[in-house]
């Protein structure tokens, strides 16, 4: 109401005076703003000063052609994807850009807006996320089908990632999957995280990664949520890439990297709110450390050979 009354005072003082100049300085106001008021407490009277909503009363409906419904319920109905794994999807695979409102109107329409796939929910897990990217890197090697393992190294800060699929498990893979990691994360590794897989143990890459500077922090028996970012991107994985493509393919390497960029630069992140996590990493620039930095803090005297048997690695803690 107070909007109102000050309203009426611009147009009831212009009514006197007719010097809209005079008016806009004595009250502050624009020109437009004057003539805007003052037409509509002409046609209206007071109930025109009122302000009223400014959504539009037309929405301009997006078209969607039926061979563009059909591929979205087609996605839908054989890979079981959620409306933004839908949206990302339809931009990788096939350049067509559809907004969520959208494709839900397609769902709805099909009656496919619930997607019938089960769900397992876990009470009491509190979520965490590291401050700066290369705090901690979550790291493990998946089994895709007999004879392609895909190894994964995911930052627990910006969820940039680094692929890569080798014929096994073993330690020289891993060695050149480190190597990988090392240079293609876009910032310094503090620490790198692993379930107690015998592929991370091996003498050869704990050397490695001391003389890198990095921590070797393996995660504890029965404990698979502390590296549940990389769990989930195992997920997004088989259900956006590995899918598409034979994993047995002589250029599954070249694909697997387009999927990583793709990864990396475009595909918005819930977790990122929308962002992508180069985005995350240039926000958080400032703050992540460099490697001279990570190599000033690093003490290589505080590391120590861990064992894959926890059991032992406890003992072995004990008596260091």
């Amino acid at each position: 109401m107070d909007l109102v009354k000050a309203r009426l005072g611009w147009v009831q003082l212009y009514a006197q005076t007719g010097d809209a100049g005079l008016v806009c300085r004595h009250c502050g106001i624009s020109r437009p703003t004057l003539c805007k008021w003052w037409r509509r407490y002409q046609a209206a009277g007071v109930a025109g000063l009122i302000e009223e909503s400014r959504r539009p009363k037309r929405f301009a409906a997006q078209k969607v052609f039926a061979e563009q419904e059909v591929l979205v319920l087609r996605l839908r109905r054989e890979r079981k994807l959620g409306i933004k794994q839908l949206r990302n999807e339809l931009i990788r695979q096939h350049d067509l850009t559809l907004s969520l409102d959208t494709i839900h109107r397609v769902l709805v329409r099909h009656d496919e807006q619930v997607l019938k796939r089960p769900r397992r929910r876990v009470k009491g897990k509190i979520r965490y996320s590291q401050p700066i990217p290369g705090d901690r890197v979550q790291m493990d090697v998946y089994k895709i089908v007999p004879g392609v393992y895909q190894y994964t190294a995911i930052d627990d800060c910006s969820r940039y990632k680094v692929l890569s699929a080798f014929p096994r498990r073993a330690t020289a893979n891993t060695l050149i999957f480190l190597e990988q990691v090392i240079e293609e994360m876009p910032f310094a590794i503090q620490r790198i995280q692993t379930d107690r897989g015998l592929e991370f143990f091996a003498q050869a890459v704990q050397q490695r990664l001391i003389d890198w500077g990095c921590e070797f922090r393996p995660i504890r028996p029965r404990s698979p949520h502390l590296n549940g970012k990389v769990a989930r991107t195992r997920r997004a994985d088989l259900e956006e890439f590995w899918c598409t493509v034979d994993p047995r393919e002589p250029d599954i390497a070249d694909r697997l990297a387009e999927w990583q960029h793709h990864w990396n630069w475009f595909r918005p992140h819930t977790a990122l709110s929308g962002a992508s996590p180069i985005g995350r990493v240039i926000e958080l620039m400032e703050k992540t450390p460099l490697r001279e930095e990570v190599d000033v803090r690093f003490e290589p005297a505080e590391e120590r050979m861990r064992h894959h048997d926890d059991r032992i690695d406890q003992a072995l803690s004990a008596m260091k």
